[in-house]
């Protein structure tokens, strides 16, 4: 598309991508994923720029960008990967995430097909406004075609990662109606998305619907936050008003689970159920009127004791059952005087105690037919793991990848905290993400 969506030259281009990106406000904070416009720049650019100046804080965090467009000049069935080791434009060529694409090419709505790419605007015109936003990273390009919003859902929940992994929905809005009709139906759209009724949004709403349909399931499901950036059509910039094309940009952002002086309340409570264990033989009793609405949430947690940096107590649930700060008063206490692996704390070794919460995210089923493709699901550092076999279940905190850093062994490991054998295959599989403070 060099040379017709996007200026051929490299320093021309660099200037028109450079030019549109500072005549940008700046986003207050760093957003999870984006949904940008794919036109030609002079049509849609202004507003794709609107989306991508929201990244200035993520140049030197983001390592990975996960790409997915509609499929604008094949029949598509399911997501299209590429074989190509690298895309190229005329800033350079972007490396393909190969180890990204292996964790999702065993699914069966996945496959290989290079025709889908080969002539592919919707995700080649991001590319620049990436290469110039973004220092190094990782690309993994996917053509969106006939897929429903599970399908998606479950390429983006294995996909996710951390902060060095941003999501990126390439989609335009209506197409081909008069001006005031397209900013009609263009309007209503955006309202769509910005209240997450993502079942509404059909085709000739936007041609990237599937896709995004995918990514506003996760943000429902993670409570994140939607920001409108821009949105206009191409009767406001290069074109005619008679046949015009929509184009918005949004920012999606993940929910700050807690403020720093949430973590110290949490922490006080955790210390006060312990001490008071000493004396009462019982957990804190906690008045949930007297703490802030975010500690009264219903979350699953866990609260870890170590004494030189060798485990002393460790319990807690990965099932959201109890308000967070109750929770964290019960778990405190059990990991002091209850955990069968070790004998009650004593007043002693509480003076030399390192006391750890792990505050959970909801757990996610991980599809998999063998335990090699739930292994190269898993991201050493981010995942919390459970598995089950039968009525033997067990789980690791993401902390423990401080420990048993290799994929093979952390599963070795939990299969053995089952009580399952080597040879025992695991039947089912969650992960979760969680924030730690100590």
């Amino acid at each position: 598309m060099a040379g017709t969506f996007y200026p051929a030259g490299a320093e021309e281009l660099r200037r028109v991508v450079t030019r549109m990106l500072e005549a940008e406000k700046v986003e207050s904070s760093a957003p999870k994923a984006i949904i940008t416009p794919h036109a030609g720049y002079i049509y849609s650019g202004s507003t794709a720029a609107k989306a991508y100046a929201s990244l200035s804080e993520l140049k030197h965090s983001v390592t990975r960008v996960i790409l997915l467009g509609p499929a604008h000049r094949v029949y598509v069935k399911g997501l299209a990967l590429s074989s190509a080791t690298a895309f190229a434009t005329p800033l350079g060529n972007l490396k393909i995430d190969l180890e990204a694409a292996a964790k999702i090419q065993y699914l069966p709505q996945v496959t290989l097909f290079d025709k889908a790419h080969a002539q592919e605007h919707s995700l080649e015109v991001q590319l620049p406004f990436l290469q110039q936003c973004l220092d190094r990273f990782l690309l993994l390009p996917i053509v969106v075609g006939e897929a429903t919003t599970k399908e998606v859902t479950e390429v983006l929940d294995i996909l996710w990662g951390g902060d060095e992994t941003l999501i990126v929905i390439s989609s335009d809005l209506s197409h081909y109606h008069e001006y005031d009709e397209s900013q009609k139906i263009d309007t209503a759209t955006s309202r769509l998305i910005e209240n997450n009724q993502f079942e509404k949004l059909e085709p000739q709403r936007a041609c990237g619907c599937r896709p995004m349909q995918g990514l506003l399931n996760i943000a429902r499901r993670r409570e994140m936050k939607i920001k409108r950036l821009g949105l206009c059509n191409s009767g406001d910039t290069a074109g005619s008003r008679d046949r015009v094309v929509g184009y918005g940009a949004w920012s999606l952002h993940e929910k700050q689970m807690l403020d720093e002086k949430q973590k110290r309340v949490l922490l006080q409570v955790a210390k006060k159920s312990i001490e008071q264990g000493f004396d009462t033989h019982r957990p804190l009793n906690v008045d949930l009127k007297d703490y802030s609405s975010a500690l009264c949430e219903t979350k699953a947690s866990f609260v870890t004791l170590k004494i030189n940096n060798q485990l002393r107590g460790c319990i807690g649930t990965t099932l959201a059952i109890h308000p967070l700060v109750m929770s964290i008063a019960d778990v405190s206490f059990k990991a002091a005087f209850e955990d069968p692996r070790f004998k009650p704390l004593t007043p002693e070794e509480y003076k030399n105690i390192a006391l750890s919460i792990s505050v959970l995210t909801p757990e996610l089923a991980i599809p998999f037919a063998t335990e090699d493709e739930l292994v190269g699901s898993l991201q050493p550092g981010k995942d919390g793991l459970t598995i089950m076999t039968g009525a033997r279940k067990a789980t690791f905190l993401p902390l423990v990848w401080d420990s048993i850093p290799s994929a093979n062994n952390f599963l070795k490991q939990l299969k053995l905290k089952a009580g399952l054998k080597a040879d025992e295959q695991v039947e089912l599989a969650w992960r979760y993400a969680a924030i730690n403070f100590s």
